[in-house]
């Protein structure tokens, strides 16, 4: 049987024709490169849309007080009326609370530290563990919030309602005003010295601040252990603590927050039902 040299054999595998994919195998690594800078791209554009629509939140929140009435006379009256239905109700805790630990200055500067700082950080932080870690669920979170600080901003609007801090014969102290040597607050609510003119100081029914810390433990619930469940309802807890005795809220505003936001993850919940079932 005759044998190809050396020579043949090479000249053979040199004319032989190539297998069917072997002219694409230079791409095929460079194809998960393309993909990949693809969803990179689609991520960041997702993340800007998302920064750019809580920003808008935020800039209306702030907006508020450019078309809300300033009549602080009547913000009074309502704020009287809310005092009312709580005195009936045997639910006004403000004042004790408020000129009992003011004057306390190891009990309200660790207070005003809590109400100048913590919404501005928790809430953000949770938007983004739910943003980069449980995205299936960041949709209706981000709906739900959303959805609860716009009533509540119809509502700053429509119904401009004093603080205790803000109602007229001494009943009640500004604990911020008290302790801002010790911050970077002023006494115009939780905004930075310097910066009182860009915050609505007519803004307490409903309060927000206890909204959101009622979005935070709903988003969280479901991720969390036994204990940190205890401390999503102390974060609650202690917000509206913290609201009261600071002179900032009414008990019913704190009342009202946890409502505007309940109705949020309720509507939130609907328009995802909605989007799940449509063809």
């Amino acid at each position: 049987m005759s044998t190809l040299s050396g020579h043949q054999q090479d000249t053979i595998r040199a004319t032989a024709p190539s297998s069917p994919g072997s002219g694409l195998s230079g791409l095929v690594p460079a194809l998960p490169l393309v993909a990949q800078a693809a969803l990179h791209r689609l991520r960041v554009a997702r993340g800007l849309r998302e920064i750019a629509l809580l920003a808008g939140l935020w800039f209306f929140y702030s907006a508020s007080r450019l078309v809300a009435a300033d009549d602080l006379a009547a913000a009074r009256d309502r704020a009287a009326s809310v005092l009312h239905v709580e005195q009936l109700l045997h639910l006004d805790p403000e004042a004790w609370l408020n000129r009992t630990l003011t004057p306390v200055l190891e009990i309200s500067v660790p207070m005003s530290f809590w109400y100048a700082s913590l919404h501005y950080l928790v809430t953000p932080t949770v938007l983004v563990f739910l943003y980069f870690w449980h995205r299936s669920e960041y949709g209706r979170a981000r709906n739900a919030i959303v959805i609860g600080s716009a009533l509540g901003l119809v509502a700053y609007v429509l119904i401009p309602t004093a603080p205790p801090r803000l109602m007229s014969g001494h009943a009640y102290l500004d604990t911020l005003a008290h302790t801002a040597p010790y911050g970077w607050w002023s006494g115009h609510a939780s905004a930075p010295a310097g910066l009182g003119h860009m915050t609505n100081e007519l803004a307490a029914m409903p309060s927000l601040h206890v909204g959101w810390t009622v979005w935070v433990a709903w988003a969280l619930w479901r991720h969390l252990g036994l204990v940190g469940r205890g401390l999503a309802c102390l974060y609650v807890a202690g917000t509206t603590f913290v609201v009261l005795a600071t002179g900032n809220h009414w008990l019913l505003d704190a009342v009202a927050g946890g409502v505007v936001v309940a109705v949020g993850i309720v509507v939130s919940g609907r328009i995802e039902r909605r989007q799940k079932t449509s063809p």
